[in-house]
């Protein structure tokens, strides 16, 4: 811990932000993680649900739906119950988009902080490596006779060590976001095509 904290002082403020930021974007991903990880489940209910609606049983559909926490669940609920309502079509379609969206504006919460995450780090890294090489250069050049290679080496390696920070924050981030992203298309790829199956259905009941 000692020597990882001597590796944080010797990069300077910048290392100190960089290890910051990574650590809030570490926390960001375990968050996304647990929230997106059951963000699918469910499937059979609503299989069982489909399965209901279609033999034109709209009252068992909706109490096998009641307990559903995820937004496909909510979000063909929200569908069952408009089109057992009577609401027309047109607006149902335009509650269910509207709902759509938030549900996924949810899910894609602090993924663009991951985004920024991964794209600011190298950048604060290299400007800390060309600051760090500007103190190494000047701090040779006041040494004057007294100069040697050692000198410069541990100003070098100094300046070099936010540029390595920056990508070892960057590249989980990059990682993360891909994933998770990825992760929230799918959950409204399956909002869609099961919202369709229901209403495909009862298309055919009509």
């Amino acid at each position: 811990m000692s020597a990882l904290l001597d590796v944080m002082l010797a990069g300077g403020p910048i290392v100190m932000i960089l290890a910051l930021l990574s650590l809030v974007s570490l926390t960001v991903i375990a968050a996304k993680l647990l929230q997106l990880s059951g963000a699918l489940s469910g499937e059979s209910d609503r299989e069982r649900a489909l399965h209901l609606w279609s033999e034109g049983d709209r009252t068992a559909a909706l109490a096998a739906m009641e307990q559903g926490r995820t937004a496909v669940d909510r979000l063909l609920r929200q569908a069952m119950t408009g089109l057992r309502s009577g609401l027309p079509r047109a607006v149902l379609d335009d509650d269910l988009e509207w709902r759509g969206n938030a549900e996924i504006a949810v899910l894609n919460r602090n993924i663009r902080f991951l985004e920024l995450t991964a794209m600011v780090s190298p950048l604060m890294g290299l400007l800390g490596t060309v600051l760090g090489m500007i103190q190494a250069f000047r701090e040779l050049a006041l040494a004057e006779g007294a100069a040697n290679a050692s000198l410069l080496a541990a100003g070098i390696w100094q300046a070099l060590l936010t540029t390595a920070v920056g990508l070892v924050v960057a590249i989980p981030a990059a990682i993360a976001a891909t994933l998770l992203a990825a992760r929230v298309e799918t959950v409204a790829q399956r909002i869609e095509a099961t919202v369709g199956r229901l209403f495909a259905i009862e298309d055919r009941l009509d």
